[in-house]
């Protein structure tokens, strides 16, 4: 009966080591429905909070935007139609890359990618009332940096 604790012990604490090995932490969270760039997004969220609280987050003018990105600006501004039915979605900031505000502050909004046969990586990111632009940023690579958008 020992001999059975004793191998059930050993199971146990290879399974536990195991996960802790290079890939373990990876696994954990691909299975706790996190993506490969949420799991990676922790530490530059972490370390990009102090900067955004400063002020260090960088700026694009309007006229250095892409074209789609002005026609989604105008689009928002007019309350729409907007061309993807996400458009308009709450954006939950949960890395934290924005400045800190209460739920339902911030919405997400596609900008068009020639030649994508999806949505792609490109979203301007609004805060405040609905058709305001005055607190908005843009983003190309889906959310892993922002510019603010200067007015």
């Amino acid at each position: 009966m020992k001999k059975a604790w004793a191998f059930s012990g050993i199971v146990v604490l290879s399974v536990i080591l195991g996960g802790c090995g290079k890939g373990g932490s990876q696994s954990a969270t691909e299975a706790s429905g996190a993506s490969a760039s949420e799991a990676s997004a922790p530490p530059a969220a972490s370390a990009s909070a102090p900067a955004v609280a400063s002020g260090a987050l960088g700026t694009v003018t309007k006229t250095q935007l892409p074209a789609e990105a002005t026609e989604t600006l105008r689009l928002i501004k007019a309350g729409g139609p907007f061309p993807f039915s996400e458009d308009g979605v709450v954006f939950r900031n949960s890395a934290a890359l924005l400045q800190q505000h209460p739920r339902g502050y911030y919405h997400t909004y596609t900008v068009r990618t020639p030649g994508s046969t999806d949505r792609g990586q490109r979203r301007i990111i609004c805060g405040g009332p609905r058709r305001q632009t005055g607190d908005c940023y843009y983003t190309d690579d889906y959310y892993v940096s922002f510019k603010r958008i200067a007015e």
